[in-house]
């Protein structure tokens, strides 16, 4: 046996790990990521608060993160892993890496010329984003140190991409614990750059967007030599007619919309809060961080995880297994994500509270921020659907249809955003809140359409037991909300307290609920064994 096939045969195993046992490894690590990202906030809100200088910088950070979501975690993600998938199965390694090696001289190549854009063109591309501020001529300093900190954070976008490029060659040989644990490098960096180079820039905020690059580099570094061993280090080259690239890109164009719709939907808010008072970005900023925890860590865990499987299973021709993965995964995600919602809006001030009322931060920011909280809460469940439906299309490389759906869910939320938020109806005037209320219709509605096209289609069959197992649910969730509903009536001043009290009280509700819904599952006869689905 040659080297180049024994390399082949130990790079592709035969037999996929466990779903669960995937989804624990990416979870735990996206969990240690999370944990620290609400660290970095709350050095954020105790150095930054929610004012003018806040507020720039979470533009400056919301476009290459924006970006960032749309091609290393959206679009090129979903249409990379397949063909990858596809060329591993039908060429070997020798396969894989002669698409890697035109893959990463295409997307380098294109980025580099993105990011030269982005630094020359700030002010216009600032402008589209936080149009507000330039309107306003009260608010043009606001916009020229948004528009001084995007020069220096958009580069971040070209860093991070290559990352997710290298994450998503990790992901498709199972390798998935690295590219879950890099992003704790970039909250490791900003919140090293909040607490020690802010008393070295004028203004202090600059640490954070310097901190932003610095942590697109850290990042891209610590994937690389991973990819060594395999193999799969790649040499760029630039090959646009290469037929792997080709397919890539006709798969790509769509799922830009499709997949990373609820992102679009994100930044439209941004444009949409820079209309509305000071604090309204930084309010939408700290409640959405809260959504992303549970949507992070256990949504896009699970995706992560299928996504290969699913890939395998369609060019394996297995439409059964293919199924039944869909279905442990929306059974996954619904376990998780209700009793989240829930105690997202039953808590959702004094968690703020807890998490971010320190320094410049003040009650009436926390309040204000609780709203929307509440309101993104409700579209939990729509966003963790999307995060494991949309797989059930790229997998199969069909990525028009969910460009379609997505296309409609956006113009569905821009026409409830309008109405919220501009002041034609006093009754349907929500500010901030209707912004967030609008995300989370969007959600449900392209969750509800790409679920109804997996079932016209075939795709997706329920397994038996789902009436069961939603009942369970339902009464596990009721008993979690009286015991939160009656911890909150014994403590009510949560702003009075000092960090120590309000933490460890906090960790007595979390630990309460969590307990009563995980107890009244267990009576009810779900057990773990229920979810060891194999890929």
């Amino acid at each position: 046996m040659s080297a180049e096939s024994a390399s082949d045969e130990n790079s592709s195993p035969r037999r996929a790990p466990g779903l669960l046992r995937g989804s624990a490894v990416v979870g735990g690590a996206t969990l240690l990521s999370r944990v620290l990202g609400l660290a970095r906030d709350m050095v954020f809100a105790r150095f930054a608060g929610a004012g003018d200088a806040a507020d720039a910088f979470f533009v400056a950070f919301k476009i290459p993160n924006f970006f960032r979501r749309l091609f290393a975690e959206g679009a090129f993600a979903q249409a990379f892993v397949p063909v990858l998938a596809e060329y591993r199965q039908k060429g070997g390694l020798a396969a894989a890496r002669e698409l890697n090696d035109r893959v990463a001289g295409a997307l380098g190549g294109t980025l580099l010329l993105v990011t030269l854009f982005g630094v020359l063109c700030a002010p216009l591309v600032a402008g589209i984003f936080a149009l507000g501020w330039w309107w306003d001529g009260s608010e043009r300093e606001k916009f020229a140190l948004a528009t001084e900190m995007l020069r220096i954070t958009f580069p971040y976008l070209m860093l991070i991409s290559l990352t997710g490029f290298a994450g998503a060659v990790l992901n498709s040989f199972d390798r998935f614990a690295i590219p879950a644990l890099t992003p704790v490098l970039l909250n490791l960096v900003l919140i090293g750059a909040a607490v020690l180079g802010t008393r070295w820039f004028e203004p202090s905020i600059m640490a954070l967007a310097w901190g932003v690059l610095a942590a697109g580099v850290v990042q891209l570094l610590f994937q690389l030599p991973f990819l060594a061993p395999m193999g799969l280090l790649p040499r760029p080259k630039w090959d646009w007619n290469y037929p792997g690239v080709r397919k890539i890109l006709r798969l790509m164009a769509p799922a830009i919309f499709g997949v990373s719709v609820t992102q679009i939907s994100l930044v439209l808010d941004t444009v949409l809060a820079s209309f509305l008072p000071t604090g309204s970005v930084s309010w939408l900023y700290f409640s959405d961080r809260l959504v992303e925890l549970p949507l992070g860590v256990f949504g896009v865990a699970v995706a992560t995880v299928i996504l290969p499987n699913l890939s395998r299973q369609h060019v394996g021709g297995d439409p059964q297994r293919f199924s039944q993965t869909l279905d442990w995964a929306l059974r996954s995600v619904t376990l998780i994500s209700l009793p989240a919602a829930l105690a997202l809006i039953v808590l959702a001030e004094p968690l703020l509270t807890t998490l971010f009322q320190y320094g410049r931060m003040e009650p009436r920011d926390m309040a204000m921020a609780a709203w929307s909280l509440r309101a993104y809460a409700l579209g939990l469940l729509g966003f963790m659907l999307i995060k494991v439906l949309a797989p059930g299309y790229f997998a199969r490389q069909d990525t028009y249809t969910p460009v379609r759906f997505g296309l409609i869910a956006i113009a569905a939320k821009m026409l409830l955003s309008l109405a919220f938020v501009i002041p034609l109806n006093h009754y349907l005037q929500l500010g901030h809140m209707g912004l967030a209320l609008a995300t989370a219709a969007q959600a449900a509605l392209n969750a509800w359409l790409l679920f109804k096209g997996l079932r016209r289609d075939a795709v997706y069959r329920p397994q038996s037991g789902w009436r069961l197992f939603l009942l369970r649910l339902v009464v596990a969730n009721l008993a979690m909300v009286a015991v939160l509903l009656a911890g909150l009536a014994a403590w009510p001043s949560w702003s009075d307290w000092g960090w120590w009290e309000r933490a460890w009280r906090m960790g007595v509700l979390v630990a309460a609920g969590g307990g009563a819904y995980l107890l009244v599952l267990v009576a009810s006869g779900l057990r773990p064994r229920h979810f060891r689905a194999q890929g």
